[in-house]
């Protein structure tokens, strides 16, 4: 769980709001309401390497599933363990020597 600090603890628990920093974001209230994000440079760039990765991943999964209606449409599919197992015989005895 990320910490939430009220504005007051910047002046009276810098410390601790410091330690928290380092270690997470930090989310500081004012008048009982979100008002600013804190962290260290490292946590910071932790997050954006994570959201990165994310979106990459996000991103590629929209893709299988793209392909995949394609190939639906397009009838590049097989239904049923059998007729699967057949497609797979048929491909791995393309490629015998």
């Amino acid at each position: 769980m990320e910490a939430i600090y009220p504005f007051s603890a910047l002046k009276t628990n810098q410390r601790e709001v410091k330690d928290a920093a380092l270690e997470g974001v930090v989310h500081v209230t004012e008048n009982g309401r979100g008002a600013f994000v804190f962290c260290s440079e490292d946590v910071f760039d932790r997050k954006l390497r994570e959201a990165a990765e994310e979106a990459v991943y996000a991103e590629r999964m929209a893709a299988a599933i793209r392909q995949g209606r394609e190939d639906i449409e397009e009838g590049r599919c097989v239904e049923g363990t059998a007729a699967a197992l057949d497609a797979i015989w048929q491909r791995a005895n393309r490629y015998a020597i």
